[in-house]
């Protein structure tokens, strides 16, 4: 079955490589804003309607939305969609995993990625360019980590995380929900829900 994807901007694009990369087809995009469309166009598709439109369609749905938040807003508001049918996880060719790593529907792991062992990814999550996790990883549904973030062994990062571009997270360290960890930051200890932490070693913004 072929793929729509919700967010036709950069990211969304970026998506549509992985889903090209893994051999799945893309009908085409559904975004409530205005993209660029010259893009998609050299690509070879369109944009299909807004987001309401994905009730008219028979395809698999997965989200393009960059950050964390907006991802989790759009995708709660389509769970209510009882007949809408999420895209697996799409892993690129590039991409490694190691023994026991489970992956959540509507994943994308670019290429690049590497997961070692026993690691959890929830739903929606996204995994930039070699972005790597170490063993025995936690991440909770739609948590992002950015191209070069290292997250260490025994890492607990809950719903809605954001781990910003070249970040390290140190083994053991929890990362509460919905909160930011910025780019190039080292996060030595745990961070609260909500909270954003820059610096190295990463410190709350105040």
């Amino acid at each position: 079955m072929s793929i729509v994807i919700v967010g036709a901007g950069g990211h969304g694009r970026e998506v549509f490589d992985v889903v090209e990369a893994c051999g799945g087809s893309c009908s085409g995009f559904v975004d409530d804003g205005s993209p660029d469309l010259e893009p998609l166009r050299r690509r070879g598709v369109s944009v299909l309607g807004n987001v309401g439109f994905l009730a008219e369609l028979d395809a698999l749905v997965l989200l393009g939305i960059g950050e964390s938040a907006a991802r989790r807003r759009v995708g709660d508001a389509l769970d209510a969609h009882r007949s809408l049918l999420w895209s697996p996880a799409l892993v690129h060719p590039l991409a490694s995993t190691g023994s026991e790593v489970e992956l959540g529907a509507g994943t994308v792991l670019c290429a690049g990625v590497r997961l070692t062992t026993h690691i959890t990814i929830g739903r929606h999550g996204y995994l930039g360019p070699n972005a790597t996790l170490g063993h025995d990883a936690i991440l909770e549904d739609y948590v992002t980590v950015l191209p070069g973030a290292t997250v260490s062994g025994a890492v607990h990062l809950e719903s809605g995380v954001s781990i910003g571009t070249g970040a390290h997270v140190l083994p053991g360290v929890r990362v509460g929900e919905a909160a930011v960890v910025g780019a190039g930051a080292v996060v030595l200890t745990d961070v609260a829900a909500g909270a954003t932490v820059v610096g190295v070693p990463a410190r709350p913004i105040r």
